[in-house]
């Protein structure tokens, strides 16, 4: 098969290149940003993701970067157990473990950062760098985020919304607050609703935290680490102090602050040589927790058509075929558990799991 050439080295970029080493495929990453990016969030990655993980990730090295996690528990914002329920095989682990490791089997010299490539003249190549020379591919797979810039010059009509909800994102190494936390997935939620704030212990002494914001309540107007600091310490004041220790005690210097868009609705996931993977092809909003997972299954899957199929736009319908009809019940599983977000506590659901399964 020709070169295949993927946009984007995030997680879904990453994991195709990945697949496609598995099986001799030869390709070219491009990556727009620089190779540092220590922006401070993270993921949880439900059993079947972990099974699509660790075929291409030793699962020793793997777990030794995160860890499972026992229980959800959702609290009131001042610290009253609401309710309780038990995982199954739900792994942690921060974007920035996660990256690393998906790079680890991948030779430098496949991949090239600040490197920005357009879609180009599909007749003779599928994609052009900003100079208007060909990238050498035959294939191009898409992986370049919710905002795709390729998806969008492929399909001009598509109609992107922003979500009702902001979330800021960070982690802290701290041994004393890890050392009183269990294995837990923990989730405090203000009693009128549309705020919330997550903690996730990534290891003995590093938290995941994050937090969600009804952004027509809570307005979020300057973002430099200060000011972002200095806001959250206002807003969560009178919340259980452990979250006020957190916020304290973090650095913001990688924090990250999330605008979520998402498509009314989803174009088709290729169009002529051109296929689109991960959010690229499906923007998830944050509540499923199946961004990683998603990205994962679309790798495979395209990988093995791609392998099957002599005809690259018969795999790439088979793809979309298989893919499609999963991804629209993560769409309207999350756009339900945003309904929920959005209420206060004693509208919610008994029990609800933030995380989407098909």
């Amino acid at each position: 098969m020709n070169k295949v050439a993927v946009v984007g080295a995030g997680i879904s970029g990453l994991s195709m290149a990945n697949y496609l080493e598995k099986h001799k495929i030869d390709y070219h990453i491009y990556e727009r940003r620089k190779k540092e990016d220590l922006a401070g969030h993270g993921f949880l990655i439900p059993q079947e993701g972990i099974e699509y993980l660790t075929q291409i990730i030793e699962p020793s090295l793997l777990f030794e970067q995160g860890s499972f996690l026992k229980k959800y528990i959702q609290y009131s914002h001042t610290g009253k157990q609401l309710a309780e329920k038990d995982l199954n095989n739900v792994f942690a682990i921060s974007r920035h473990s996660l990256i690393n490791l998906l790079t680890q089997n991948i030779s430098p010299e496949k991949i090239t950062y600040e490197k920005t490539v357009t879609a180009g003249d599909l007749q003779d190549n599928c994609l052009k760098h900003t100079d208007g020379s060909n990238v050498d591919a035959y294939i191009a797979v898409i992986s370049d985020g919710s905002r795709s810039r390729i998806r969008k010059s492929l399909f001009p009509d598509e109609k992107m919304r922003m979500v009702r909800e902001n979330e800021v994102v960070n982690i802290i190494t701290d041994k004393e607050i890890a050392a009183g936390i269990e294995n837990d997935f923990m989730k405090f939620h203000h009693d009128q609703g549309g705020l919330t704030f997550g903690i996730i212990k990534l290891s003995h002494d590093t938290i995941l935290w994050y937090s969600q914001f009804d952004n027509e309540k809570y307005r979020i107007n300057e973002c430099s680490p200060d000011n972002l600091k200095n806001y959250m310490l206002e807003v969560f004041e009178e919340w259980h102090p452990m979250i006020s220790s957190i916020i304290q005690k973090s650095n913001y210097e990688n924090v990250h602050l999330w605008c979520v868009y998402e498509l009314e609705e989803l174009n088709p996931f290729y169009k002529d040589n051109i296929v689109f993977i991960g959010d690229a092809a499906h923007p998830l909003i944050p509540f499923t927790s199946q961004g990683v997972t998603s990205a994962l299954k679309d790798s495979f899957i395209l990988t093995k058509y791609l392998v099957e199929e002599s005809n690259i736009t018969e795999a790439f319908k088979k793809y979309e075929t298989e893919r499609k009809p999963e991804v629209e019940t993560h769409i309207r599983n999350g756009r339900a558990l945003l309904s929920q977000f959005l209420l206060p506590i004693d509208q919610h659901t008994d029990h609800i799991l933030p995380i989407s399964y098909k």
